[in-house]
């Protein structure tokens, strides 16, 4: 019996696959519990209008991800701080403080967690990687200055 995966089912598949299961196994265990349901014409119309829509979403949340990343392309993100000698700062530059500095600068709104770089201890420019979607990156420039 083809059965369409309404959740995550162990060894047979994640939630919106078609796959083959017993009959007995489906009508008895796996409907029951709204685990399947069948893999009739309308079902899987139903089914492909959503991933349709789905893949759709997804194309959009791409665009706006590629069109952050050309937006922070070789921006350079001024930070000031306060320092001693030797040019060593009186505390550090975070992600945090970076993405702070982002959101007043440039308007985009950059999770903290999507910056990738160590604690910034030093006066200086640092090349500082940010993540914004899963296979999208771009390179912004931190700045860090006395006051």
């Amino acid at each position: 019996m083809k059965v369409i995966l309404l959740k995550d089912v162990k060894s047979m598949g994640k939630k919106g696959d078609v796959v083959n299961a017993a009959d007995g196994y489906a009508r008895n265990y796996l409907i029951p519990r709204l685990l399947v349901e069948e893999a009739s014409d309308s079902n899987m119309h139903i089914l492909n209008k959503k991933n349709d829509i789905e893949r759709k979403k997804k194309t959009a949340e791409i665009e706006d991800a590629q069109k952050i990343a050309n937006d922070l392309k070789d921006k350079v993100v001024k930070i000031i701080g306060k320092a001693g000698e030797n040019g060593k700062l009186f505390g550090a530059i975070t992600t945090k403080d970076i993405a702070a500095e982002l959101n007043k600068q440039c308007n985009l709104d950059i999770d903290k967690k999507k910056i990738v770089t160590d604690t910034i201890k030093l006066l200086g420019t640092y090349e500082v990687e940010v993540k914004i979607y899963p296979e999208i990156s771009t390179k912004i420039k931190v700045l860090v200055c006395e006051q």
